[in-house]
């Protein structure tokens, strides 16, 4: 990882500027980003527009990160568009002596590629933060902050603000500005960046926000008051009561895309289908198998809130990995009480935690007996073993094992 955006400024310049030839929505914030990312580029497709979705990271293969109405890139479809891309990437390192990054590689091809597919729009996420992000290369249409929670604070700052101040440097001149639910301090870093930028600004609770939400079987019922119109008789079949949040935020964000009311119509059937794998993830049921790619305590938080909504009383079995760099302990404290046994292992990555020093952390921060494993895959057969409710957690790269080991696409 390097700051700066001259390396793919560069590259974008050589490829003619691909990022150019179609509007964008770009979305950062700490939780959130890649459900809301998703419920946007669904709502641009339901009224009829070719839309492209660029989000990180991954779960189990790099093509998941690229979308083109509604269909992720196939492997075939992925080394043709790094084919067209790589001499050119060749020659920019050569003449500037300095080396693309993954990151950097990966948000170019998606803007070259969604310009080869002529999509009528693209949905952006941020990688990590949003000043120095790649992403932030392009100029977008709408600028999307979700929430800001403490995370990654050696590269953003050790504040909200500090946070906030970089998460909304996304923000382009004249551009709209949708927040979600966000800390007052962010709030206030908003305001100033949206009168600096000359933006308009919708805010979650004032511009918009959800209507009577309720629990169902399968998810959540509730309407939008949009910014334009109100959305009524919404089936969002995606479970934890943050998501009717990020789902108001994303119909916020597409109005002001198209700077009008949506068709309700689109915005139900949106609704009904959208899915965001690896976020409260139901993959069993009886007992339940629930996969979530929390990685931070806010995230814990979010996901252990809605375990007490929505899982009332069912005790878990475990399935636990985590990056190094995190506050691992924090986020098993947002779990106590909820889980009766764990089952550690170490996702494929350098920066992952090891099995066995997981398993101390959780013996130590939850009190219950936590036995480590070589992989992700054989954590998740002794979980299952009990034969009772497993929840998977703790890392996206986690859940991506796991999904993969699963035989879940």
């Amino acid at each position: 990882m390097k700051p700066g955006l001259e390396r793919i400024s560069g590259l974008l310049d050589m490829l003619a500027r691909p990022d150019e030839a179609y509007p964008i929505v770009h979305i950062a914030g700490t939780n959130g980003k890649t459900s809301t990312s998703r419920m946007i580029a669904a709502l641009i497709a339901a009224h009829g527009l070719k839309t492209g979705l660029f989000t990180s990271p991954h779960l189990d293969r790099v093509e998941q990160r690229f979308e083109v109405g509604g269909f992720v890139m196939s492997p075939e479809e992925f080394a043709e568009a790094m084919s067209a891309i790589a001499p050119v990437v060749d020659l920019y390192e050569q003449r500037s002596g300095d080396g693309i990054t993954y990151f950097e590689l990966t948000t170019a091809l998606a803007f070259a590629w969604f310009g080869e597919k002529t999509v009528d729009a693209a949905v952006l996420e941020t990688g990590l933060g949003g000043r120095w992000d790649a992403t932030n290369a392009a100029t977008s249409e709408v600028a999307v902050v979700t929430n800001i929670a403490l995370e990654h604070t050696e590269y953003l700052g050790s504040t909200i603000a500090a946070i906030a101040a970089e998460k909304l440097a996304i923000l382009d001149p004249g551009a709209y500005l949708v927040t979600g639910d966000m800390h007052p301090d962010a709030l206030a870093v908003a305001e100033l960046r949206a009168t600096e930028q000359g933006a308009t600004w919708f805010r979650f609770g004032m511009d918009y926000r959800p209507v009577d939400p309720a629990p169902s079987d399968h998810g959540w019922v509730f309407g939008v008051a949009g910014v334009h119109d109100e959305y009524t008789g919404l089936d969002l079949r995606m479970r934890g009561r943050h998501q009717v949040t990020n789902f108001a935020v994303a119909v916020a964000a597409v109005e002001a895309l198209f700077d009008r009311a949506l068709d309700e119509a689109a915005v139900r059937e949106t609704a009904a289908r959208v899915t965001s794998p690896g976020r409260l993830d139901t993959l069993g049921r009886e007992p339940w198998l629930v996969a979530d790619g929390a990685h931070n305590p806010a995230g814990m938080e979010t996901l252990a809130a809605a375990l007490r909504e929505e899982f009332a009383g069912v005790g878990w079995v475990l399935v636990f990995g985590a990056m190094r760099d995190k506050d691992v302990a924090a986020m098993l404290d947002a779990l106590a009480g909820r889980v009766v046994e764990a089952h550690t292992a170490a996702a494929d990555s350098p920066r992952a935690m090891a099995a066995d020093e997981a398993a101390a952390l959780v013996t130590d921060r939850l009190g219950i007996p936590a036995t480590p494993h070589g992989s992700v895959a054989e954590a998740l057969v002794a979980a299952r073993a009990s034969g009772t409710h497993v929840l998977i957690t703790g890392s996206l790269y986690v859940v991506g094992e796991a999904r993969a080991a699963l035989g879940v696409g």
